[in-house]
């Protein structure tokens, strides 16, 4: 299966916008890159249509506020999971492409510009794409740190199998539009003083789908689609974190009369560890061992991600002092790096203590090995976090 990590160009640097760009910049960018690579100015050339197509999809992005932050946080990972199985990115097809431009600048616009009409005449818009669904899927340490797949069941509209997505009661109950002959829209030209300009506009007897269904099917009353249930299965990617965003294409909620399905959006909500947390690719544990154990050292096992592991605290350690154990973090999404699982030492302070122990350590208490004597070099806890965590 492709792997959708992989060349995708920036989409800002696609549409010649910087990151800190308004909507109205972007959306004249858009216009402007459109127009140049347009199919229709660039016949037959195929490196034109498939910038026409990048352009389309950066501005699908850069356009939507949640989905441009997830982008500017995650960059194409947030669309897509590095392991493949389904996920894609915001891929769209050519009639995506037309219905998008035509809903930005105007049908009127893109008709007249484009007067020749290879295309703009012959296109045919079947029903309405279906919205895109949400869903929050909760992954564990474990599933983080090496990846998982997982099958859920989601309610949604799907195609109507009585009528194929028609919406028709059989096919002699749909016939072709009398206004528009079946294209889906119209054409007019006027007289303008730069001579005659041609538009296309969406049919409104057909509404741009080029058939006018005379007797409804009885099963989806017309709409070409029923509310039911599909099993879907995930491919989530090593790395994932809390409130990233990936999306599955063409898993949402199926249009009306074929108007082909929304996507699926999957939220990624992590589940809490008993003893680890995360700080970004790091694992952190708190490790709470006895003074005795601290004064003498000891061999003692912690938990790990993927289970457990033995570490070395030797005679004299610090309450405070930090372990590393590298390579037991998470993995990157965008790259090879490895965090590490970071283990900070915490001597326990008895809160109840017998007779015999109260005297053993009054007896202790004027004794000069047992008096701080901290370094003068050794750094603060603060600069310790700072140091563990750069």
């Amino acid at each position: 299966m492709a792997n959708t990590m992989s060349t995708k160009r920036d989409y800002y640097e696609i549409l010649g916008v910087s990151k800190s760009s308004t909507p109205d910049e972007i959306k004249k960018a858009y216009r402007k890159v459109a127009m140049k690579f347009h199919p229709d100015r660039n016949p037959g050339d195929h490196t034109a249509e498939e910038k026409f197509k990048e352009a389309a999809e950066a501005y699908e992005i850069l356009s939507d506020s949640d989905k441009r932050a997830q982008y500017d946080r995650f960059g194409h990972n947030a669309f897509g999971a590095g392991r493949g199985g389904g996920f894609s990115g915001h891929g769209m097809n050519m009639d995506d492409i037309f219905s998008q431009f035509g809903d930005i600048f105007g049908d009127d616009m893109f008709g007249s510009f484009f007067s020749g009409g290879s295309r703009g005449g012959s296109r045919r818009s079947r029903g309405t794409r279906g919205s895109n669904l949400r869903v929050k899927i909760k992954v564990n340490y474990e599933e983080i740190a090496k990846g998982t797949t997982k099958t859920i069941k989601v309610k949604k509209y799907i195609i109507c199998n009585t009528c194929g997505g028609s919406g028709a009661k059989d096919k002699n109950s749909a016939q072709t539009c009398r206004t528009c002959g079946g294209n889906g829209q119209v054409r007019r030209v006027q007289n303008t003083f730069l001579g005659q300009m041609q538009t296309v506009t969406t049919c409104p007897d057909c509404n741009g789908e080029g058939s006018v269904i005379t007797s409804k099917c009885t099963a989806c009353r017309g709409e070409g689609r029923v509310y039911g249930e599909e099993t879907v299965t995930l491919e989530i990617p090593a790395g994932v974190q809390e409130g990233m965003q990936l999306s599955m294409s063409g898993k949402g909620n199926m249009g009306e009369r074929g108007g082909g399905p929304g996507d699926l959006v999957i939220l990624i909500e992590e589940e809490p560890h008993p003893f680890l947390h995360r700080e970004g690719l790091n694992v952190a544990y708190d490790l709470h061992i006895s003074f005795p154990e601290v004064v003498f050292g000891t061999q003692i096992e912690v938990p790990t991600i993927d289970g457990r592991a033995k570490i070395k605290i030797p005679a004299g350690t610090q309450s405070g002092k930090i372990f590393r154990l590298k390579g037991k973090g998470f993995p990157s999404i965008n790259s090879h790096e490895k965090g590490d699982q970071l283990i900070q030492v915490n001597v326990w302070t008895p809160q109840n203590i017998s007779e015999a122990e109260k005297i053993a350590l009054e007896s202790l208490q004027d004794s000069e090995n047992f008096k701080p004597k901290p370094d003068k070099n050794d750094k603060t806890f603060w600069e310790k976090i700072r140091e563990t965590f750069s």
